[in-house]
């Protein structure tokens, strides 16, 4: 612009072909200047906002990571939260299904054990039986050799009983004495038969083996 300013002041003074030429270049030049000078701004707003942009991203991109950390942080403490809530509840429903299987396990456990006791009775009764049954048939078997061993004795052949002899010599001596009136009888009805009973006569005695006892 000064150069500009001087040619001019020159061209105004000599008027000559040679200022004006010196004048025309000078606006030549200095009209080359102020398009660079606007170009060269152009370029500096350009790259101020693509500067201005990255200093937003850089700082988006700071507060998205502040933010990224914030929300980590976050979720563990929910995660350990929400865990230790799912536990509860899991341990809670688990229990309950636990109790559930462990009842219809007793319950199992009971029916197999009642079972299994009534089986041994009856298994302890049929044995009692067999056992009673073969101590009974041991003791007949036993009995039965007892017998065979030992032959019982006869028996002794005795004398008539005295009650028999003496009515007979009763009535003998009132057969000589002869009837004589009969006493009156305190008895109502038919008088009782007289017993003419002897005493029984004495069996022989057999030879031999006594007979076995029934």
């Amino acid at each position: 612009m000064d150069r500009v300013a001087k040619a001019k002041e020159r061209a105004q003074k000599s008027a000559t072909a040679a200022a004006k030429k010196a004048l025309t270049n000078a606006n030549g030049k200095a009209k080359d200047l102020r398009a660079k000078v606007t170009a060269a701004k152009v370029e500096l707003s350009k790259a101020k906002a693509m500067d201005a942009v990255r200093q937003a991203e850089e700082a988006a991109k700071a507060k998205i990571s502040e933010m990224a950390e914030k929300l980590s942080d976050k979720a563990d403490k929910d995660l350990a939260a929400a865990v230790k809530a799912f536990e509860a509840r899991w341990r809670k429903a688990r229990a309950k299904a636990d109790a559930k299987k462990v009842k219809a396990a007793e319950k199992k456990a009971k029916t197999k054990v009642k079972a299994a006791a009534k089986k041994a009775a009856t298994k302890a009764k049929a044995l009692e039986k067999k056992a009673a049954a073969k101590a009974k048939a041991e003791a007949k078997k036993a009995a039965k050799k007892a017998v065979k061993k030992k032959p019982g004795r006869p028996k002794k052949v005795g004398r008539p009983k005295k009650a028999v002899a003496e009515k007979g010599v009763t009535e003998k001596a009132a057969a000589k004495k002869g009837p004589g009136r009969p006493k009156k009888s305190t008895r109502r009805g038919r008088p009782p038969k007289a017993s003419t009973a002897q005493a029984p006569a004495p069996k022989a005695k057999r030879r031999g083996r006594p007979p076995k006892q029934k």
